[in-house]
């Protein structure tokens, strides 16, 4: 049993610090107060245990206070923290080397960054700089970051009412086979069409001024959305047509979550640019842009500059390092394709239960549920997707559902690579409760 560390005018009094001093910076908090974290849970103020379906922010691969994560924290902070942006370290270095060792050439240059939107700021900074150009192009329900550029090429929230975004980005549609757009003859998804069809209506809008396009292996935020096979080398045809750099942004996807060190491992297809984060740290501040010596030397002569006051910081580059380390010694992408077959097994058994399970997609232990309340027209709820998640929560499982005008809510279900089948087992069976109360709070 759990015993609470707070208590509760304690907590009482933090939510109305909270209420009082914090910004509200995306829909309302979740309703508990998170006291510690550890492994595949985290544990509130009130004493309760909740399995953490999301890692964290889709982060903490390894998951919670990992004890060889935390050792590598303790030992380098004591050390060496922080450094002049100028000067390198050992865990820098070591970091990019190994970096490269995992990845096909020729990916060998990296920039240790902090943030997912910071490696996509810096990523398409160097395609601009490189090819001259200044156009980019992503999917439409895209999320790559917050900050200028980043939030310029993302499409799947935050657009309305902060003025113009950066000039020369463009949205394709999404090849969502659960949703088609373009249809063959017997109603599948028609890609290349789509495909086509998108591009015809980017070369009527670009001025000759290509640079990139930006895009996600897995679209996570839009609703954990694969795109076919064959796809992705299709797209970099049309970006080698044009003169654009294909930039793929791995911040989810990257490092044996979906099953292979790297999700475009499927599709044969290397990128100019590979953007990570997320899981580089696995839960710390750490991101990573990877090019060709080839480009890198180009950008470097053309004068690049992503000067920030923690690039190449030693603490995280450390804690980068042990995450490469735990990763291989441990066969984590192995486990994941083992456990991610286990998890989606469990999801289809729970589809026959339950009706309103649209879809079931995803890879490895990033896999996506779509609720709907009519198979046949795929009619979604906002009110089924909120009342599940609220029950998850009350029976000890914290889940993540994208509610997008027009695309049904999809839990994002991504539990640490360190999940062991009795915890996903455990999930599952939270959710299958939560769906058949919900269901019938209809």
């Amino acid at each position: 049993m759990t015993v609470s560390t707070t208590a509760p005018s304690a907590t009482a009094a933090l939510w109305a610090d909270a209420e009082r001093h914090l910004v509200r910076y995306g829909g309302a908090f979740t309703p508990e107060i998170i006291d510690r974290a550890a492994g595949s849970y985290v544990f509130t103020a009130d004493g309760r245990k909740v399995l953490d379906f999301t890692s964290g922010q889709m982060s903490a691969i390894l998951g919670h206070s990992h004890p060889e994560i935390v050792d590598t924290v303790r030992q380098q902070i004591a050390s060496l923290d922080h450094l002049y942006s100028g000067m390198l370290s050992p865990p820098v270095v070591g970091l990019a080397r190994r970096l490269a060792g995992t990845l096909p050439a020729p990916l060998e240059k990296a920039l240790l960054l902090t943030t997912g939107a910071e490696s996509n700021e810096a990523a398409l900074r160097m395609a601009k700089l490189v090819t001259g150009k200044h156009e980019v192009v992503s999917f439409a329900r895209s999320w790559h970051g917050m900050t200028q550029a980043a939030a310029s090429a993302t499409y799947s929230a935050g657009r309305k009412g902060y003025g113009p975004g950066a000039p020369g980005n463009f949205a394709i549609p999404v090849p969502n086979t659960y949703r088609p757009d373009f249809t063959t003859a017997d109603g599948c998804l028609d890609w290349r069409r789509q495909l086509d069809f998108a591009f015809d209506l980017i070369d009527a809008q670009s001025t000759g001024s290509l640079a990139a396009c930006l895009v996600e292996p897995i679209l996570s935020s839009g609703g954990i959305i694969e795109p076919p096979a064959g796809y992705f080398a299709a797209l970099r045809e049309k970006c080698r047509e044009r003169g654009m750099l294909l930039i793929l942004d791995e911040a989810q996807t990257g490092l044996c979550r979906t099953g292979t060190w790297y999700a475009f491992e499927r599709d044969g297809v290397v990128p100019d640019i590979l953007t990570l984060s997320k899981t580089l740290g696995a839960g710390l501040p750490l991101a990573a842009v990877i090019t060709s010596e080839e480009i890198e030397q180009e950008a470097h002569e053309r004068g690049f500059l992503f000067f920030t006051t923690h690039v190449a910081d030693p603490l995280v580059a450390a804690v980068g390092n042990t995450v490469l380390d735990v990763l291989t010694r441990d066969r984590l992408d192995e486990r994941a394709r083992a456990l991610g077959e286990f998890l989606r097994d469990g999801l289809t058994e729970m589809a026959g239960r339950h009706p309103v399970v649209g879809d079931i997609r995803g890879r490895g232990l990033l896999a996506g549920l779509e609720l709907v309340v009519d198979r046949a027209t795929k009619r979604t709820s906002d009110e089924l997707g909120a009342l599940v998640t609220r029950r998850c929560l009350e029976l000890g499982l914290h889940m993540n559902i994208v509610q997008l005008p027009g695309m049904g809510g999809t839990f994002r279900i991504a539990p640490p690579l360190t999940a062991t089948e009795e915890e996903l087992s455990l999930g599952l069976s939270i959710l299958d409760q939560a769906l058949g109360e919900a269901c019938a709070a209809l």
